[in-house]
Parts: C-alpha cells; structure tokens; sequence
C-alpha cells in the first residue's frame, strides 16, 4: 500500500489536473459558440455554389477548350487526398477520425490501383507521415492562424490549383469533420478537384422552368467560378474544423475533469483507510506499552 505522503501528493496532483481540464473546458465552450455560428453562416453559402456549379457544367458540353478544374487531366491515376486537421491536440478523436477516414479512402485507391498522395493541413495530420513516409506531397503550415479567414483557405486553393495544373495529380479528395453537435463531429470526403458532376441525375432548378440564358457564356462564368469555388469548399471545411475542434476538446475536457474527479474519490477513500490503519496501529502500540508498565 501506498504511504500517506505519496496518496497525498498524488491526491493533490489530480486536482491540479482537474483544474486545468476544467479551464479549458471552459475556454473551449467560449470559443465553441463563435466557431459554431461561423461554420453553420458558412454552409448555405458553399452549398448553393456547388449547386449553381453543378447546373453550370450540366450544360457544358466538355471539350478540349473546357476548363481544366471541370474536365479533368483526362486520367484518374494520381489521387491527392487534401487532410484538414488542427494545430493541437487534447481533443478527443477529432483528429484521429480525420485520419482515418483519410486512410480508408487510401487504402481503397490502392487496391484499383491508384496512386495516392497527401496534402497535409494541419500539424496532427502528419501523423499520416509514418503509415506513408513517401506519400506526403505537401506540409501546408497553419499554426500562426489563430481565427480562419477566407485568405488561409484562398492560400491552400492556390497552392492546390498551381499543382494541378502543373500534372502534380488528377484529382483531389478534402478531408474535413463536419460539426454537427459538441458531441458528434462527422468525418467527411468529397472531391473538390476537379469539380464533381453526376450527369446521370437530372439537375434541380429554382427557375420555375424558365429559359435561362448566361451573358457570358457558361463556360466563361465556370472558368471565373472554379478557382473562387476551390477556395469556398475549403474555407467551409476549415470552418467546420474550427466548430468541431473545440466541440471534442468541450467533451474531451469534460470527461477528463469528470474521470479525474473519480479519481480524487478513489484515492481519497484509500488515504483515509491507510491514515485510519496508521492511528489504530499508534493506539494498539500505545495500549499495549501501558499494559505492559
């Protein structure tokens, strides 16, 4: 059994653990709140342009002329998976299932043959570096962004397009957590380069079934329109990120402080049973010297 110095100093070491994961418990509800309306103002926004998007490139006939962020390189060889993680940890599995469902989506490319390579963004995604020491294609440093901003994510698209065009890869995947909740934060995968049409459903309309005509042409307004919708996907995910962040760092935080709590319980029935063994063992010592006098 421990002594009672040691279940002392230890007893006193989890309550300054439990203070700190209370504090920044704390610190991530605040900061949760803003990061939460942020990501829910930036949804409507993303999704009606990759709705307009798709309605635009339903009614381009591709060619040779066609932008290259809709028609593709003509190949499906090289896949760049774009990784969004954060800067910290001490936030539960946040980073851990954006990893991973980054791998699932690897390993299911390796298997048809693909090759696959990562754009990291974010320091926690580099653990992907020791499942594939080979496959990092870039590092994109985000760890002086203290609050996202549409230039970071402009930054990434830039970077991101300048490699596509130079046959870098044929196409990219982003990776991101969709915040839905403090509790729940959902992996997400979609394709972002290029732009993802389903030709085989037909395209919703609001327009009442009126003609529409484009000034200028459709192709012209998608050659403007990708680049700025590269970037607008990838803000939305960064801003997802940021809400789901500190989301799971709330609940992590919140059951550390609560799992710690237990602990200071535990130990502190163990102290009082080894502090109560201690005085009935003086006492005995005690009755036993004066009976012997």
């Amino acid at each position: 059994m421990a002594s009672l110095k040691a279940l002392k100093i230890r007893i006193g070491s989890v309550k300054s653990t439990q203070k700190i994961t209370k504090a920044m418990k704390m610190v991530a509800a605040a900061k949760l709140r803003r990061a939460q309306e942020a990501a829910e103002a930036g949804r409507p926004y993303a999704e009606r342009l990759g709705a307009v998007m798709a309605s635009l490139a339903s009614k381009v006939t591709l060619s040779e002329s066609s932008p290259k962020l809709l028609a593709g390189t003509g190949r499906d060889q090289v896949h760049l998976l774009v990784v969004a993680t954060s800067e910290r940890g001490l936030a539960g599995a946040f980073n851990t299932n954006i990893v991973r469902a980054a791998r699932r989506k690897a390993d299911e490319l390796e298997r048809a043959g693909k090759t696959v390579r990562f754009y990291l963004a974010g320091k926690k995604g580099r653990v992907l570096r020791r499942f594939y020491p080979e496959g990092i294609a870039a590092d994109h440093d985000l760890s002086t962004v203290k609050t996202v901003a549409f230039d970071d994510a402009r930054a990434i698209a830039d970077d991101l397009i300048a490699r596509y065009e130079a046959g870098e890869f044929d196409v990219a995947h982003l990776f991101y957590a969709k915040f839905q909740s403090a509790l729940v934060q959902e992996p997400v995968g979609q394709q972002i380069i290029p732009v993802a049409i389903d030709r085989s459903e037909p395209q919703l309309s609001n327009d009442g079934g009126a003609v529409v005509e484009y000034e200028p042409d459709e192709e012209t307004i998608l050659a403007e329109l990708l680049p700025r919708n590269v970037a607008i996907q990838i803000f939305r995910a960064l801003l997802e990120n940021a809400a789901s962040e500190q989301g799971s760092r709330m609940t992590a935080m919140d059951n550390a402080t609560r799992n710690a709590g237990d602990m200071i319980k535990r130990l502190s029935i163990q102290y009082n049973r080894a502090r109560q063994a201690a005085i009935t063992t003086e006492l005995v010592e005690i009755i036993s010297g004066a009976e012997a006098l």
